[in-house]
């Protein structure tokens, strides 16, 4: 096996077609459908279920491209190292991140450290907690900032912030009445909730009502804050969510409570791989942020 049969395996997952596959490879549609015969027969199982005019993975083929991505990834990154060992730092730092604060969090390291090494480059890829620890463990983010909860087994975690968790709603909202800039968490009960959704966030959300003797009432689980805003808008419902939906907030449509009594905290963490070596230029990335939040802290004491 060779890694052009990775990389053409991975352009026909990506197009699901034969044809558009030889196409942006830039080469015969035959000979790329007989390389991918030969790589089924190597791994001895079929990798794609052929149907007339359409394809599919098989079990085994959706297996196959996740240790595809990994190895074609590993291989591209090896490239790179040796070139920055040779030439300095430079390269690429590939980062996954989460909504929220992450952005900004991430923005302003990158911003700091760019000034002292401005041959650096960065691919940042954005998804929910889970997904992006997961990219972190298969080898395909060197970084990630994510929200707590976490695993971690195989993995360093730096923490970087804490903010807390808000109640957005609309103006129109009955809750629109409470006056100051918190709100009470048993006020909370027996409105249509919006909250992120990460599998934890459920159980996690129920457990703050749980001393109360409440039983929350969930209407809508999303994955985007930017969703829960304009739920929020039409009337939907009252999002819970970190504070940093407040960056959101434009207008005078929604309005946003820190939740309180109890107040709740939303916690950032840098985490990377035990098990992947980095890249120098991740590794001293890595390096640079955590004497920022060291730095951070002196200040704060």
């Amino acid at each position: 096996m060779e890694l052009r049969h990775l990389r053409y395996f991975l352009a026909v997952c990506e197009e699901m077609n034969f044809t558009k596959a030889a196409e942006k490879l830039m080469i015969a549609q035959p000979p790329l459908s007989r390389q991918i015969k030969d790589l089924e027969e190597e791994v001895g199982a079929p990798l794609f279920i052929r149907e007339h005019h359409s394809l599919r993975l098989t079990e085994e083929g959706i297996r196959f491209r996740t240790y595809a991505h990994r190895i074609v990834t590993l291989s591209e990154r090896s490239v790179e190292d040796i070139k920055e060992m040779h030439t300095g730092l430079r390269g690429t730092v590939y980062i996954a991140e989460v909504e929220g604060k992450a952005p900004r969090l991430a923005a302003s390291y990158i911003s700091a450290f760019s000034k002292e090494y401005p041959d650096v480059e960065y691919n940042i890829w954005n998804g929910n907690s889970d997904e992006v620890t997961q990219r972190v463990r298969n080898g395909l983010a060197d970084l990630a900032i994510i929200m707590e909860p976490y695993d971690p087994a195989g993995l360093h975690g730096i923490k970087l912030y804490s903010e807390p968790w808000v109640a957005m709603f609309s103006a129109e909202h009955p809750l629109a009445k409470t006056k100051g800039n918190s709100i009470k968490l048993e006020m909370l009960a027996g409105h249509d909730l919006i909250i992120p959704s990460r599998g934890s966030r459920l159980q996690e959300i129920s457990d703050w009502f749980a001393p109360l003797d409440i039983t929350p009432r969930f209407r809508a689980r999303i994955s985007n804050a930017t969703i829960a805003y304009e739920l929020c808008e039409q009337n939907v419902g009252v999002a819970i969510y970190p504070a940093a939906a407040a960056d959101l907030i434009h207008g005078e449509k929604v309005l946003i409570r820190k939740i309180t009594d109890p107040v709740h905290m939303a916690g950032y963490v840098l985490i990377y791989s035990d098990e992947h070596p980095l890249s120098p230029v991740a590794d001293k990335f890595i390096e640079f942020i955590s004497g920022m939040v060291e730095e951070e802290k002196k200040r704060d004491r």
